[in-house]
């Protein structure tokens, strides 16, 4: 099982849509927007295919809600415009091409209208009593932290229905919940509803489960934990429990269509039924404990005695926080298989090859009744063999459970999730196991691969922390007590996050909690989002991302709505800035100011940091302005020049030398413009002698290490980024590569030679900033990119960088408006570039070569920059 991979676009004669999204999502349940955005992305084999039209029409059943009549241009969107949707009903919705092809989808409404809801919250009542006691010799092998763990509640309703047409239920939680309908669960979706802000937003989920409603009466279950609403949240585990409620709560509205256009609305109330069960407990940090001898047998189907349970409590009725889930959600997307097993003590540690966020499926044979199995897991193992575990801190990442004493069972946690690479078995010698890797499944959009094994796995270690580390938020690792969206490094590696996978969805959701968080007074972000664990705001570099990322996913996807949402909060971080720092140096609220956070052996000037992400910011809130035709715009690009000559009149001296003389003051006041033309060659020379001077070691931190290669390259000097590339000494990627890794460190002395572990206090070894140098080596090094003022890859920007070790580099990406790619390879004297790129785009390619005179296009001699449509293109060129 592996979906995470890219797939391939259709081969078309004639322009052939695919790839249908509604709100950046394939066939979505529950859109809660009135005027949904309907997208598409283009193929044909014909070379100069461009659309000139389209024609979408949108279907309620049999009838026509509406037809766009044809739209004239090369748009590959839509907004809708027809008659008012519908709650909890399917629309499919065609898009035709003028002289091309046509493709269907469909989409699920939600709740359209706050009043159509009629569920309440529901909870376990503390006054009722258990309705049995778990057998007496049942001592879980719990330490204290989890002792005091409660055990997740089960939930039930028999509902006697008319004959249905159709039946969907909307469901969430205040902490995690998975649904079942007469015996079987519905969806798969894991660790639902995610996690939001919830003291303002809570996300709900829609199902259709027509297929799963017989003649007879309907039992509607659920199972409840605690999740990130009162389970074990950051550091310090337990102690940061209940940090939004104390108890979890269950929310769930059916809705039947009959055949006589009436509809029946049942919710949740008093009427359902609750007690525990076989899952004693589950936590996020802590793990899961499930007594196979205390099942009930049938509990989620129509005829099953619930006579013992309690009647559920109302909690609340509040549906101000409800909304729509906006983006993917979290799925098991692979399964991997042991690659070794180790026999200790009674142990056995199993090494699945690669460090994963998710869980274990264990299977056991011949286990007595009441045998104990313990999972434990870790990402790497001590000098002695054993689990390496110090770098959790309070987390346990330990399951447990109890054996009924079948011939073979099967145990996989279900609220839980760990990062890991080994899982320690004990208690029984029998067994198989599965990893699961689980993560917001968000879709792939971009493949990158060469000839060097080492940069291929870089690639590889890079994606994989994306996907351990995209899980509901964008978190900051998978295994110790924190797992928290920090802004910095959200923003940091978004460049390369968009280039893996389409986050336009995922990040849109974050984006809505980011403004939750922003301090409604003053203006200042918080150090990560959502909002926990810390009253701390303001760091530069981190409350930045409020205009980073949303400018950013502006220009990868073209979609105006996310600069619209977020342009007031934009401008109220800068005005926050510039309120505090009159004089345009930024010294004063700067929070925690974390500098060039896990720098290698030097340290930048937290002001040059500092007044540089204001001029950053500055100029987003500038252009976000220009883009929507906001007055605000010629404000903000005054106050971006203003601060930028502050900048200068601070930090750089006549030399060009910046304050404290680091790598990152260079590479932030060269990538965002901040020094004057004549001073910019003698900034790129102290770069370039710090990096000679240091045997061509890099030393920058979160904030720096991105722009590396994007900046060495653009100042002609691209074998400097690529000696950083196949660097395998510290600091380095390949340092850790040579050692083993299949994710990104945290910190570049996650472990080294001479020290053995890094700190204990802050040690992962799956954490994705560090790995932001992956937007390089499909923007850079395989040359996919876009034109300056380019939105949405209109105007694809194909320029290669030939060098380093490589005999060949190939990347794909799907556009917004298709698949855009290129491939190189040195054979001999010559280089051959292949291009391809998608329909109504107009591309710039440079062809690297050293004798313009030689580059030929299929054999017809062509420009070393030409201009091409779409289509693919076969280029040779002389080279050496």
């Amino acid at each position: 099982m592996n979906h995470w991979t890219l797939a391939e676009s259709p081969s078309a004669e004639k322009l052939t849509p695919y790839d249908l999204r509604c709100e950046h999502l394939a066939t979505p349940s529950g859109i809660g927007v009135p005027v949904p955005r309907l997208s598409w992305r283009l193929a044909s084999d014909r070379r100069g295919d461009a659309p000139t039209g389209h024609r979408v029409k949108v279907h309620n059943g049999d009838v026509l809600a509406w037809d766009s009549g044809w739209i004239d241009g090369q748009d590959v969107s839509v907004d809708y415009g027809g008659a008012p949707l519908t709650s909890f009903t399917r629309y499919t919705w065609q898009v035709e091409v003028r002289d091309g092809e046509s493709a269907q989808s469909w989409f699920d409404t939600g709740v359209l209208h706050p009043d159509e809801w009629a569920a309440a919250w529901i909870a376990h009542d503390p006054e009722t009593e258990p309705p049995f006691e778990p057998p007496k010799d049942d001592r879980e092998p719990r330490t204290i932290r989890t002792s005091s763990l409660p055990a997740p509640r089960y939930f039930r309703r028999i509902v006697d229905l008319r004959p249905a047409t159709a039946v969907r239920i909307a469901c969430t939680a205040r902490g995690l919940y998975e649904l079942r309908v007469n015996g079987h669960r519905v969806g798969d979706g894991e660790l639902t509803p995610g996690w939001t802000d919830y003291r303002q937003r809570v996300p709900y989920q829609v199902y259709d489960v027509t297929d799963l409603v017989g003649d007879g009466p309907l039992c509607v279950g659920a199972v409840l934990a605690d999740g990130w609403w009162s389970g074990s949240l950051g550091w310090d585990g337990r102690q940061q429990a209940q940090r939004y409620g104390k108890t979890p709560q269950l929310l769930l509205q059916l809705v039947a269509e009959h055949a006589d256009g009436s509809r029946t609305v049942i919710g949740t109330d008093g009427r359902w039924r609750e007690t525990t069960g076989p899952l004693r407990y589950a936590d996020l940090l802590m793990g899961e404990s499930y007594d196979a001898r205390l099942e009930h047998d049938g509990w989620d189907l129509p005829g099953f005695d619930d006579s013992t349970w309690a009647p559920a409590r109302v909690a609340d009725t509040d549906h101000s926080v409800l909304v729509p889930s906006v983006a993917e959600p979290v799925r098991v997307t692979q399964d991997l298989m042991p690659v070794e097993t180790i026999a200790r003590d009674g142990r056995t540690i199993v090494d699945l090859g690669q460090n994963i966020a998710g869980r274990i499926r264990l299977t056991l044979r011949g286990a007595e009744p009441g045998a104990r199995v313990t999972l434990r897991h870790g990402e790497m193992l001590t000098a002695d063999g054993d689990l390496y575990t110090e770098n959790l801190r309070s987390a346990e990442a330990t399951d447990h459970y109890v054996a009924a004493g079948l011939p073979e069972e099967t145990f996989e946690p279900r609220f839980t999730v760990h990062g890991f690479r080994y899982v320690e078995v004990s208690g029984h010698a029998d067994f198989d196991v599965v990893g699961r890797a689980m993560h917001s499944d968000t879709p792939v959009a971009g493949e990158f691969s060469s000839s060097d094994a080492m940069v291929n796995q870089l690639m590889s270690n890079i994606r994989w922390s994306q996907r351990d580390n995209f899980v509901s938020v964008p978190t900051d690792c998978p295994q110790r007590d924190e797992r928290l969206g920090w802004t910095a490094d959200a923003q940091v590696f978004l460049p390369t996050a968009c280039y893996n996978a389409d986050v336009a969805a995922f990040f849109t959701g974050w984006l809505a909690d980011l403004r939750c968080a922003q301090d409604a007074v003053g203006g200042a972000v918080p150090d990560v989002v959502p909002h926990v664990m810390t009253e701390r705001n303001g760091a530069p570099g981190w409350a930045d991302a409020a205009t980073v990322v949303p400018w950013h996913l502006y220009q990868v996807y073209g979609d105006e709505r996310v600069l619209r949402d977020s342009l007031p909060s934009m401008r109220r971080w800068v005005d926050h800035v510039e309120r505090h720092n009159p004089d345009l140096i930024w010294r004063n609220k700067v929070g925690s100011h974390y500098g060039d956070w896990l720098q290698a052996g030097v340290t930048t000037s937290r002001e040059v940091m500092a007044t540089a992400y204001f001029a950053l910011s500055a100029d987003l809130t500038a252009k976000a302005a220009q883009v929507l035709g906001d007055p605000s715009y010629e404000r903000y690009a005054g106050l971006r020049t203003r601060i930028g000559e502050a900048f200068v009149r601070e930090f750089v001296s006549s030399d060009g030398r910046i304050t404290g003389d680091t790598q990152t003051a260079y590479l932030l006041a060269l990538a965002h413009g901040l020094l004057p033309d004549d001073l910019v060659p003698a900034a790129v020379a102290h770069l370039v002698s710090d990096l000679e001077r240091r045997g061509r070691r890099l030393t920058t931190g979160f904030a720096g290490v991105a722009l590396l290669g994007p900046v060495l390259s653009a100042h002609g000097h691209a074998d400097l980024a690529y000696a950083l590339l196949h660097d395998d000494r510290y600091p380095s990627w390949g340092y850790s590569i040579k050692r083993g890794a299949t994710t990104i460190w945290e910190r570049w002395d996650g472990w080294t030679e001479e020290s053995g572990f890094g700190p204990v206090a802050m040690n992962s070894f799956n954490h994705y900033t560090l790995g932001s140098v992956g937007a390089w080596l499909y923007g850079g090094v395989a040359g996919l990119g876009q034109e300056e003022g380019s939105v949405g890859y209109r105007r694809p920007l194909i320029r290669p960088l030939v060098g380093g070790m490589l005999r060949w580099a190939s990347a794909a990406y799907e556009t917004p408006l298709g698949r855009l790619a290129s491939r190189w390879e040195l054979d001999g004297g010559m280089l051959r570039l292949e291009v391809q790129i998608p329909p109504g785009a107009q591309a710039t390619v440079h062809v690297p070569t050293t004798d313009p005179a030689s580059v030929r296009e299929s054999g017809t001699p062509v420009d070393q920059v030409c201009r091409v449509g779409s289509g693919s293109y076969s280029f040779t060129s002389a080279w050496g």
